[in-house]
């Protein structure tokens, strides 16, 4: 699959990249020449695989898809993980100006420290239960690393969950 077809997986089937049911091959790289320039997606060209691009260009590529057209809702779980510093940084950047748009963004992550750079409220769940939910104007860190490690209510060790850690959701985070 290519990088032009990838930006358009949420549109390929509609005005103007298709007419009456037929995908225009040019349509799709004018399309998608806009997003990878604005996202600053590092590629040969819309006709690249997209699987030759760095870990960084695939997350900034799949940005582009969803966030340009505009979205009420964004799911993403551990967006930047194996990230080199800069495409962090960008993608950090992309994410909170989805929130700031109006978009809910629910982040899914393990990494506490991006939950608490970017949510407006973190919940913790563990062994499929929603064990700790707080203000992130209110976290306490260590309450939610213990949390994290098993622990079900502020007397339980940490560690004490058979099953080890679990995501940390970051409700209206980004």
């Amino acid at each position: 699959m290519s990088v032009a077809e990838n930006l358009a997986l949420r549109e390929f089937d509609v005005a103007p990249l298709a007419r009456a049911g037929w995908l225009s091959p040019a349509r799709l790289v004018a399309a998608a020449r806009p997003r990878i320039e604005a996202f600053g997606v590092k590629t040969r060209g819309p006709d690249s695989p997209i699987g030759t691009l760095s870990g960084g260009n695939v997350q900034r590529a799949v940005l582009a898809r969803e966030l340009s057209r505009g979205c009420r809702v964004l799911v993403v779980m551990n967006p930047v993980f194996g990230l080199d510093f800069a495409a962090v940084d960008e993608i950090h950047r992309r994410l909170l100006e989805a929130r700031n748009g109006g978009a809910a963004v629910l982040l899914v992550s393990e990494d506490l420290d991006e939950l608490i750079e970017l949510s407006d409220r973190v919940a913790v769940m563990s062994e499929g239960a929603l064990v700790y939910e707080t203000a992130n104007a209110a976290t306490d860190r260590a309450e939610i690393g213990r949390r994290m490690g098993g622990a079900h209510d502020a007397h339980d060790a940490p560690g004490a969950s058979a099953g080890g850690p679990e995501p940390v959701l970051a409700e209206g985070a980004a």
